[in-house]
Parts: C-alpha cells; structure tokens; sequence
C-alpha cells in the first residue's frame, strides 16, 4: 500500500459512510424514527472497516466484533418502536465496504452507491411489490431467472446430432430469448400501455431475433386476444431491426455487398414501416386497447418450448437435406441457413465475397434466397407462437416484405461492362 492509494481508500470508505448515513438521518426525521446510527455514526463504522484492514486481519476482527455488538445494541434498544433490521444490516454493510475500500476502492464506492439506492427508494419498492407486483408475475419472473442463469450455463454449447445442426444450449438461449423478450413486451405495455409499449418492445427483440420476437408477440396475442393489433404491429417492426441489422453485418463484411443489396433493403425496411403503421393506427383507434387491458402471464413457458421444439426441427431439415444435396453452391447454403437466422447467413455469405471466393453478384443472390427462407421460419413461428389467426394478419406483410427486397435486388442490377 502506497500513501496515495491509502488515502484513496479512506476517502472512498468516508464518502461511503457519508452518502449511507445522510440517507439514513433523512429516513429518521422523515418517519419520527428512533433508530441510533445517522450520519455521523455510518461514517465512523465506515473508516472502522478501513482502518482494520490496513492494519491487519486481528484489528479488522476486533473492530468487527464491536460492530457487531454495536448493532447488537442499537437493535435491543429500537426494537420496541422499530421492529425492523434495515439500519443494522446497512451499518454492518457499510463497515464491510470500509474494509472493502482500501483495495478495490471503485468496487466499494459503486457498491456503496447501490446501498443507498436500495435505503432511498424504500416506499416505492414496497409499493411495487405489495400493490403492483402480482404473485404470478414474481413466480415468473423467478423462473426466467433459472432459466437463465441455473439451466442454460449446464447444457452442452456444442451440437449432439449427426449433422452437427442441433446445439443444447443455442435452443435453449431461444427458449430463454421468447420467455424474456414477451417478459419486456409485457413490462413495457404496462409503464406505456398497449399503444406504445408493445411497438417499443417488438422493435428492440427485432435486434435480438425477429423470428424469436415474432413468435414472443404470438404468444401475447394468444394469451391477450384484445393486444392483437398492437402485437402484429411489434412483429412487424422487429423486421424493421432486422433490416437496419442486417445492412450493419453485411457492411462490416463486405461494403461492395451492402452496395448491392442496399435499395433492396430500404424497400423491405419501408414496406414493414408503411404496414407496420396501419396496424399501429388500428391499435391507437383500438378501444380495448385505449383502456390498457392486458391479461395473461409475463410469458407462458409452453409457448417458449414449442417455439424452440420448430426451430430445432427446422434446423434437422436443414442438416438432412444438406447431407443429401452436399455443397451445391452458396446460393443452396444461404437458402439452408435463412431457415434458421437471415444473420447468420447474411454474414457466411458476406465473409465469403470479402475473400473473394464468390463475387458480389452471386453473393446477393444467396442473401435473397436466405431472407425468403428466413421468411418462411418467420411464418411458421407466427403459426406456433400466435395461431393461425395472428399468422394470417403478419403474413401479408412478411410476403411483401420478401417480395421488394427480392424484386427491387432484380431491377436495380449493376449494368454489364
């Protein structure tokens, strides 16, 4: 330890106890409460920690078990008016992140920072989760974090059949990606109301996965009949992100390319915005929707199952009628690989061009047959995720929005030399 970086954490561990103790004196003449430690004491409890570990592990324990008896006797004394143990936890906290200062002291102070967050917004937590919170929505909200940080981490990320298509753990990132983008969908309709939230939501899962989004929105309109609008309006516009992604990874591959294929995206992208906006008007005049009606769980996991259950079929045609065609061409492997992400295809085929192994024109001819492809798993996700009724209405704009990508790439060819 140098004398700077000593005196950096001793700043950092009185700044802490400073920031805790002001929220904590404030809490105190705010409620009448009677609770000890304000903002001269968290600050003393703070550059205690400190204190004790610059001068070894037998200080840092004794000065932590007069903590401990000091919390012990703040307790006894206030338990009769505040049963409470937020003030005690917050002072050993404070006299944790004291000691934490002296050698990750930007840890210690975004930690610190966080506490008194926590300590501040008390009213509007509890609010949240006494009248807004349902139980429903918590035990949701539970099971999409185990689906994403207990089971995912433990499935194999390499593919288990013959064909080498099938990947655990990338079908289980779809199951997570449904479950947590109708999850945003969901937030997002009940802080905007239908008119706004689910439109914002569609756009950003489109980012993520169109296809995912698409099926996402399904579920909400199969689960909510009166959001059915609004949701085909989000549908439509995550293919408005798809668009603006696609032209960004085909760019950083290969710019020739994206010259190629530039007209033939501004049109799909507007032919998504123009449908997309008539939808969007229906839903504005839409009365039900006005009323910001929403029924339904966050996400429904069965719907996520099923959606992955198609992708994974999908990507099993995919493997055998590769392993029965071969490598005919890139036109054939764009086509195969759209069935599964217009992306993931858009950036083989652009890697390729930019090494000159294909030329630009064929190049976009495979783009072309990978986002009609892609169309089509776009249609049957609608069909899984939503129903045929929810199919039916996104289908006209998904086939026209493949058709002036492909008709404007044919009229607006480069001229022959």
């Amino acid at each position: 330890m140098t004398l700077s970086s000593d005196f950096v954490g001793f700043s950092v561990a009185l700044a802490m106890g400073l920031l805790i103790g002001a929220e904590r004196e404030k809490s105190k003449s705010v409620e009448k409460a009677t609770f000890a430690a304000g903002v001269r004491t968290f600050p003393l409890i703070a550059l205690s920690g400190a204190v004790g570990q610059r001068l070894g592990p037998v200080a840092l324990g004794i000065a932590g078990l007069f903590i401990a008896m000091a919390i012990l006797a703040s307790y006894r004394a206030t338990r009769s008016a505040d049963r409470g143990l937020t003030t005690e936890v917050a002072m050993f906290a404070a006299f944790l992140l004291g000691a934490l200062a002296m050698s990750l002291p930007t840890t210690a102070a975004a930690l610190g920072v966080v506490v008194a967050i926590v300590l501040l917004v008390k009213a509007p937590l509890h609010r949240f989760t006494r009248e807004v919170l349902s139980e429903e929505e918590l035990r949701d909200g539970l099971l999409l974090a185990a689906a994403a940080v207990v089971v995912l981490p433990l499935l194999p990320d390499r593919t288990i059949d013959p064909w080498g298509v099938v990947n655990p753990h990338k079908l289980w990132r779809l199951v997570v990606l449904v479950m947590a983008i109708n999850a945003a969908g969901y937030i997002a309709t009940r802080i905007l109301g239908p008119r706004y939230g689910m439109a914002v939501a569609g756009f950003t899962g489109g980012f993520v996965s169109s296809t995912v989004t698409i099926g996402s929105m399904g579920s909400r309109a199969r689960s909510s009949p009166k959001l059915m609008s609004a949701c085909v309006t989000a549908a439509l516009l995550s293919n408005v992100a798809t668009v603006i992604q696609l032209a960004i990874v085909v760019g950083v591959l290969s710019m020739p390319l994206l010259g190629r294929i530039a007209w033939g995206l501004v049109a799909a992208g507007a032919t998504a915005v123009v449908i997309a906006l008539v939808y969007g008007w229906r839903t504005l005049r839409d009365a039900d929707t006005r009323e910001g009606t929403l029924q339904g769980r966050p996400f429904e996991p069965k719907h996520a199952l099923i959606f992955a259950a198609v992708v994974g079929a999908i990507l099993v045609l995919t493997g055998l009628v590769r392993a029965w065609l071969g490598e005919k061409g890139l036109i054939v492997a764009g086509a195969l690989a759209g069935f599964a992400d217009v992306h993931a295809a858009a950036g083989s085929v652009g890697e390729v061009v930019a090494n000159g192994t294909a030329t630009v024109e064929f190049g976009a001819y495979a783009i072309v047959a990978a986002f009609l492809t892609n169309t089509v798993s776009k249609l049957v996700a609608a069909t899984a995720g939503g129903g045929g009724g929810y199919a039916m209405r996104l289908a006209p704009g998904l086939v026209l929005m493949a058709a002036a990508f492909a008709t404007t790439l044919l009229l607006f060819r480069p001229a022959s030399p």
